[in-house]
Parts: structure tokens; C-alpha cells; sequence
């Protein structure tokens, strides 16, 4: 598989021909993705789920399934959305999706925390969405949020400690400055290494081969 990062909390990953996209959100310039068969919205905030490349994405390849937790759903209706929960497997040829967590982090007390999955790419690659959430497996690949309105960079550290992948790369990036991001990226670098994986301070239009 090849894995390229997109602005902020877009990722299209490649396989056989084939493509899926993950997070389509408001932070992410437009782009396309060849031989698209899935797309995967953790949640339901714009940053994460923007009509307006959904549409584009699915005038390209209407076959593309679509899945997300209910919530999205409700949010985004007027698109054909699978439901899916934790727990759950899902086939989209040639990937397998398996999905897990539940709830968003919280930001404050007095906003609404809403549906958030987590979803593992066959059975390497882990994007929490915006969540702490441990898959409870081996990762082998972890997209790590570095920068949110609910996040704090210890927790961040403390949530690789648990999960221990044996390679990161930073997502959800764009609310921090070119220092902010540097900051994120060293305290990163050096949990994941201390744990004995890689770091990769990929930017978009960067790969990976996983």
C-alpha cells in the first residue's frame, strides 16, 4: 500500500489500482483519487467531512461506498451512507476496514460530543479520528493527531506510549504554526522512538509505503 497525507486529516491510501479516502474535510485543497472504491469519515465535523469533496470524489466514482458512524449520517444527510459501529469489519476490495472507539475527545463541557470512529486499513494502518482511542492491537502504522482544539500534546505522548506503533506520522495539523508543528513533531519523535519505532514528519503530498 502506498499512503499519501493529504491537509490536515485527509489520507488517500492505494492498493491493486485501487483507492480509499479517509476524512475529506474543509482543511484539505482539492484532489483526486484514481479507482476510488471507499471513503471513511471518522466524525462529522467539517474539517473531517466537506460536501464539496464528497461530491467531487463520488461525480468521479459514484460506486464508491461510503462509510461513518450514525452521526455523520445525521449531519451529512442526501449520500448513501453504510452505518457502522465499533466492532465492526467491512470489506471495500482490496481493503479491509475495522473500526473501533466511539465517541469524540471531549473539547469543553459545554459543547456536544459526537460520534467518532477509528479505523485500522488491513490490519495496519490506524487513524484514531479525533480520539485517544487504543485499537487493542499491534499498529503497525499510526496517523497521531498533533494539533486540535482538544488535545494536549502530553496526552498525545502518553496515547503513543500505550499504543506503541511501530511507525507514526502526524495528522490534524493545520490549527499549528510551522514552530507549533515542530514542537508537536520532536515531543512525538521522541515517544515513538523511545518505544523503539520510526517517526515520519510527513507534510501533504508526501508517501509512505506501508
Amino acid at each position: 500500500m502506498i499512503l499519501t497525507k493529504r491537509e490536515h486529516a485527509c489520507l488517500v491510501i492505494e492498493r491493486d489500482g485501487a483507492s480509499l479516502v479517509i476524512d475529506p474535510g474543509s482543511f484539505t485543497a482539492p484532489f483526486d483519487a484514481p479507482g476510488l472504491v471507499a471513503i471513511v469519515v471518522t466524525h462529522e465535523h467539517a474539517d473531517h467531512a466537506a460536501p464539496e469533496h464528497l461530491d467531487r470524489l463520488l461525480a468521479s466514482s459514484p460506486e464508491a461506498r461510503l462509510f461513518a458512524p450514525a452521526g455523520v449520517a445525521a449531519a451529512h444527510p442526501g449520500y448513501d451512507w453504510q452505518i457502522v459501529a465499533a466492532g465492526d469489519v467491512r470489506e471495500a476490495a482490496p481493503f479491509t476496514l475495522a473500526f473501533s472507539g466511539g465517541r469524540h475527545a471531549v473539547i469543553h463541557a459545554s459543547i456536544p460530543v459526537v460520534d467518532n470512529l477509528g479505523v485500522m486499513v488491513d490490519g495496519t494502518l490506524y487513524y484514531p479520528g479525533d480520539s485517544y482511542t487504543d485499537p487493542g492491537v499491534p499498529v503497525g502504522v499510526l496517523a497521531v493527531p498533533a494539533s486540535a482544539p482538544w488535545l494536549k500534546i502530553g496526552e498525545v505522548m502518553d496515547y503513543l506510549d500505550a499504543v506503541r506503533p511501530r511507525r507514526a506520522f502526524p495528522t490534524h495539523e493545520r490549527a499549528n504554526s510551522d514552530a507549533g508543528n515542530a514542537m508537536a513533531n520532536g515531543r512525538i519523535k521522541h515517544v515513538v522512538e523511545s518505544n523503539g519505532g520510526r517517526f515520519f514528519a510527513l507534510v501533504a503530498g508526501d508517501t509512505l509505503e506501508i
